[in-house]
């Protein structure tokens, strides 16, 4: 069973940076791939950042490549989201998720444990 936390959500205007944490624990991290994800009201689950287990692979969605960086630290069982660069869009609820299956880390019903989500939001 792995818990994990999320924090470091926020509001910021745009084109501002924020930097969110997921503090995981009660499982073997290193095992897991980790995700984040971002949901905005009246829509779907999406899909925003993932890593690989050894943190070797990070892959991004379209729409925040180039803006939002996906890292982790295995020894300290933390990941962590850095947004730069802020648009009004990017606001919502954001999601820690860890799962065992690194194959399809985009998809939301891949992931076992998912934390309790941070607000962010941004302001024009």
């Amino acid at each position: 069973q792995v818990q994990l936390e999320e924090s470091g959500g926020g509001l910021v205007q745009a084109g501002g940076s924020l930097r969110l944490s997921c503090a995981a624990s009660g499982g073997a991290f290193s095992n897991y791939a980790m995700g984040w994800f971002r949901q905005a009201p009246g829509k779907e689950r999406e899909f925003v950042a993932a890593t690989t287990p050894s943190g070797g692979i990070r892959d991004y969605a379209d729409s925040v490549k180039g803006r939002f960086a996906i890292s982790r630290d295995n020894a300290k069982n933390m990941v962590y989201l850095q947004m730069s660069r802020l648009k009004p869009e990017d606001t919502a609820v954001y999601y820690c998720a860890a799962t065992i299956r690194v194959l399809t880390m985009r998809q939301p019903n891949t992931y076992t444990y998912w934390g309790q989500g941070t607000q962010v939001t941004v302001s024009s």
